[in-house]
């Protein structure tokens, strides 16, 4: 798991580019996995020195005493310890809307982004765009659920191999509609990571649409399914020019 590391003590902290200064205190200096380094004193809400995302970050810890340099192209952030009183590390991970516990662990479930997180252990379950958790748990697992639109609405379970989304937009779409380039049949697959209608000629017909986020709601004049999607009606094919 990943960690947020914290340096207390008397420190000079100099920061070289489009602020240029040099700043002496008793400061906490909190470093952040992604690299970014803030620099707190006594007063305020805000850092008085930081540095987001450095392309670059040395520590140097002895027995008494710590030093960083941040570095983020032409700006440099530099904090050198005086007297150190404390530099504990702490596990950390982002956090997330609660979405219940894991069912064999125990621990804390939370979403982020695109993912449910185990706060514990830091496993991960990647969710498909536009896919929702529901308070349901899954039947099989105890996970939680999720819903999924890929042409019709989905309750899975947010682990993929407990519960893949494919099995059930195959089971669902496989076969249903008609390649409009040589009249075979559309076959839902996966490839380079996407879900898509692909031609069953292929590679003779490479013809393929990415499966949208919604649901199916009728025909396009191409004879391609339309899809109610958050941003709008459209067609499978998103170059038709009758959507």
């Amino acid at each position: 798991m990943e960690s947020i590391r914290v340096f207390a003590g008397d420190c000079t902290v100099h920061f070289e580019g489009s602020r240029e200064r040099t700043q002496r205190g008793r400061v906490v200096v909190v470093t952040k996995p992604d690299r970014t380094v803030l620099v707190h004193d006594a007063s305020g809400y805000q850092p008085v020195a930081w540095l987001t995302r450095a392309d670059s970050l040395t520590v140097e810890s002895g027995p008494g005493s710590f030093g960083l340099v941040a570095r983020a192209g032409e700006q440099v952030l530099t904090v050198e310890s005086h007297d150190v009183i404390g530099r504990p590390e702490y596990p950390a991970s982002e956090a997330g809307v609660p979405v219940g516990t894991h069912p064999s662990t125990g621990e804390p479930l939370v979403r982020t982004s695109g993912t449910v997180t185990a706060l514990d252990s830091g496993v991960e379950f990647s969710l498909p765009a536009g896919a929702t958790v529901r308070d349901e748990t899954c039947d099989d697992c105890g996970l939680p659920s999720m819903r999924v639109e890929r042409g019709a609405a989905f309750d899975i379970c947010i682990d993929r191999q407990c519960d893949p989304l494919d099995d059930h937009v195959k089971a669902r779409f496989d076969g249903e509609w008609t390649c409009p380039d040589c009249g075979s049949p559309l076959r839902i697959i996966r490839r380079g990571g996407r879900l898509l209608a692909g031609c069953d000629a292929y590679p003779e017909c490479e013809t393929a649409f990415s499966l949208p986020a919604g649901v199916v709601v009728g025909d396009c004049e191409c004879d391609l399914p339309i899809f109610e999607t958050a941003r709008g009606r459209r067609c499978l094919d998103s170059t038709c020019e009758f959507a």
